[in-house]
C-alpha cells in the first residue's frame, strides 16, 4: 500500500486530516503517520506496504470521526489494525489510536 493511498482513505473520512502533525486549537482532531516500511510477497511478486498510526483526538464521547475511520479500516482490502483508547485526562481529550499495517 502506497502512502498516497493511505492518505486518501483517511482524507475521505476525515478531509482535515493531517500528516505527522497537525495544529491543534482546541478543536477535535485528525493525524496520522507511518512509521515502518513492510516488505509482503503476492502473487509471486515482491510489493510493499506500511505499518502507520491514525490518531484521533476528541472531546466527544461517540465521535462519529472514531466510527466512520474503523469502517473505513474495516472494508479496505488488504488493512489489519488495532484500536487503542487513552483519555488524557491533562487536556480533556479521548485520544483514539488505530495501530494498522497495509499491504
Amino acid at each position: 500500500m502506497k502512502l498516497q493511498t493511505i492518505a486518501k482513505l483517511i482524507s475521505e473520512v476525515d478531509p482535515l486530516a493531517r500528516h505527522y502533525d497537525n495544529p491543534h486549537d482546541g478543536t477535535d482532531y485528525t493525524v496520522w503517520r507511518e512509521y515502518e516500511r513492510l516488505g509482503a510477497a503476492r502473487d509471486d511478486r515482491h510489493g510493499y506496504g506500511w505499518k502507520f498510526q491514525i490518531d484521533r483526538y476528541t472531546k466527544q464521547e461517540f465521535d462519529e470521526t472514531v466510527n466512520q475511520l474503523e469502517i473505513m479500516l474495516a472494508k479496505t482490502p488488504g488493512i489489519a489494525y488495532a484500536y487503542l483508547v487513552d483519555y488524557e485526562q491533562e487536556t480533556g481529550y479521548i485520544h483514539h489510536i488505530f495501530d494498522c499495517e497495509g499491504v
